[in-house]
């Protein structure tokens, strides 16, 4: 896996390729923090938050979990991580662009999401 310092200059360079646009009013900007962030729904064990779009009275800004990346993807290539990277980096600046126009459909879909793993197994859906 990549050190923290690695993973953090991976998305100064992946948020360098973006459009600014996408950083309009993103005043707290993009942070990587150390800490595992998992669910604490004890319903949906053993999800993971890689990050997390927030807008409170500190104002809007990026969260990216490296330990929730590490407990995932400790194995996987740098070319692929840096992809997992890139996408949730992508998934979060979508919420902040939504909320800027007064938006959620990706919240509702993340929420969509979230009820189908809360959902017990012997009732779910299965995708293959």
């Amino acid at each position: 896996m990549l050190t923290f310092e690695e993973v953090g200059s991976i998305l100064d360079v992946i948020a360098e390729e973006l459009p600014r646009e996408f950083f309009r009013d993103l005043n707290g900007g993009i942070l990587l923090l150390p800490e595992v962030c998992q669910d604490h729904d004890d319903s949906v064990c053993g999800l993971y938050t890689l990050g997390e779009y927030v807008y409170d009275e500190m104002g809007r800004y990026i969260v990216i979990y490296y330990g929730s990346f590490v407990a995932l993807y400790e194995d996987l290539p740098p070319k692929k991580l840096r992809k997992e990277l890139k996408d949730t980096l992508i998934h979060e600046l979508t919420h902040h662009v939504e909320s800027l126009a007064g938006e959620c459909g990706l919240e509702i879909e993340d929420e969509l999401e979230m009820e189908r793993f809360r959902t017990p197994l012997t009732h779910r859906s299965r995708r293959r």
